[in-house]
This record gives C-alpha cells, sequence and structure tokens, in this order.
C-alpha cells in the first residue's frame, strides 16, 4: 500500500507563502489523480486541490488564484505552493490520490497568524 509523507508546514503571517511537498513511497503513484486535502479543526477533511498525470489541475473556490498544485512524477512527490495565505487556510493538509484509496498520513500544520 502505498504512503505518503508530507512536509513545509509552518507558522506564517497574512499574505505570506509556504510550499508544501509530499513523497510517496512507491513509484506507481505517478499513474494516479492527486490531491491535497485540508482539515481545520472542528471541520471535516476537504479537498483544496488536485491534479491528473498529465498536469491538469482543479481547485477549490476558496484557494483558487492563491494555491497551485505541481507534481514530479519522476521523484514520486507533489507540491502546493500557498501564496497570500490567509488564517482561515489554517489546518492539517494532507496528500493522497483522488479519490482517496490509501491510509492518511501524518499530515502537516500550517498556521496563519500575526
Amino acid at each position: 500500500q502505498v504512503q505518503f509523507v508530507e512536509s513545509g508546514g509552518g507558522l506564517v503571517q497574512p499574505g505570506g507563502s509556504l510550499r508544501l511537498s509530499c513523497a510517496a513511497s512507491r513509484s506507481d503513484v505517478s499513474i494516479y489523480v492527486m490531491g491535497w486535502y485540508r482539515q481545520a479543526p472542528g471541520k471535516q477533511r476537504e479537498l483544496v486541490a488536485r491534479i491528473t498525470r498529465g498536469g491538469s489541475r482543479n481547485y477549490a473556490d476558496s484557494v483558487k488564484g492563491r494555491f497551485t498544485i505541481s507534481r514530479d512524477n519522476g521523484k514520486n512527490t507533489v507540491f502546493l505552493q500557498m501564496n497570500s495565505l490567509k488564517p482561515e487556510d489554517t489546518a492539517v493538509y494532507y496528500c493522497n490520490t483522488s479519490p482517496v484509496s490509501t491510509t492518511w498520513g501524518q499530515g502537516t500544520q500550517v498556521t496563519v497568524s500575526s
């Protein structure tokens, strides 16, 4: 079963940027549609961005124009560039296939606060 390890989170001020990385344990993950998800305290986990093997992207309305998902199939890695961060972006961020097909990793905490 493929596993994902997320990294790159941290504390950032409103308007700042972060770049998240997701490393997969298997190379065949490159054939899957991949997604970045987030879960804020007291809320359900939601899909914020997804990318196909060929690079087609979709975003949740709440992050459109601010977040960019990308992937490096040769390195089995998916990225999420987050710009113009807002306090409401505070959450634990996870990656997984889309739709979800494996257990969740530990995620990476993103906190947007002044």
